[in-house]
């Protein structure tokens, strides 16, 4: 089995384009998105069609989740302004987490996406959160696989427990990247039937780097009423 998982698009059309291109020799199994459709760029509608016309099953990301809500800050008041009826609705509609569960012939396996943590959608995740909390979380959530975004950096950690392995894997961003890398970021997890949690490297993660159009998208910012600012920081990868 082999999915695809991205996140934090961030309504950057040019590198949604560019990923949809690159999956196609990528071949998944599955894609999914793990929120943040929208906010920071230019094309909210424009992105969420593409993905609506794709079939991808995509849950909320704290940016979603507040679309058409009373705010001053620029990227929300953009997103409102632009925005469509339908594609606003569609975006209000999304689930908090989506649930995946395997029933290996080793044992059941349950993978859970958010956007921040299986708590909060804005509750970060990061490299160096506390390995406790981080199994406490999963703990709480039944997740042995958690999947996540919201920080925009990619990371994959493997926890120890009494029973075996758990696996967390931060997507990182495919539309507004915080890792000094300008290239869009996802994430590509495999396994086969052997998978079981007592096995470390029963799970392969491979993240994938999209080249994209970073011009237009940086210049799309600049000539519209959002912050010169986020152009910048799709340049710097910050």
């Amino acid at each position: 089995m082999k999915l695809a998982l991205f996140s934090d698009i961030h309504a950057n059309l040019p590198a949604l384009e560019a990923f949809f291109t690159q999956l196609e020799s990528v071949n998944p199994d599955g894609v999914y998105c793990l929120g943040d459709v929208v906010g920071y760029c230019v094309w909210p509608n424009e992105v969420i069609n593409a993905i609506r016309k794709k079939h991808i099953p995509t849950l909320a990301g704290n940016h979603d989740a507040v679309v058409g809500l009373p705010t001053e800050s620029p990227s929300g008041v953009f997103t409102n302004k632009v925005i469509g009826a339908s594609e606003k609705a569609y975006i209000l509609s999304l689930p908090a987490h989506i649930r995946l569960e395997f029933q290996l012939p080793a044992q059941r396996i349950q993978f859970l996406f958010v956007h921040g943590s299986p708590r909060r959608n804005d509750e970060y995740i990061t490299e160096e959160t506390d390995a406790d909390l981080l199994l406490e979380l999963m703990e709480e959530a039944d997740a042995d696989v958690l999947c996540f975004g919201h920080s925009h950096k990619p990371f994959y950690r493997i926890l120890q427990t009494e029973n075996g392995y758990k696996h967390a894997v931060n997507l990182g961003s495919l539309g507004k990247p915080k890792d000094v890398d300008s290239r869009g970021c996802y994430a590509v997890l495999e396994w086969d039937a052997n998978f079981s949690l007592q096995d470390p490297k029963g799970l392969k993660v491979d993240f994938q780097r999209v080249a994209y159009d970073l011009e237009k998208a940086t210049s799309a910012i600049e000539t519209s009423s959002l912050p010169n600012a986020f152009a910048q920081a799709l340049r710097d990868g910050k």
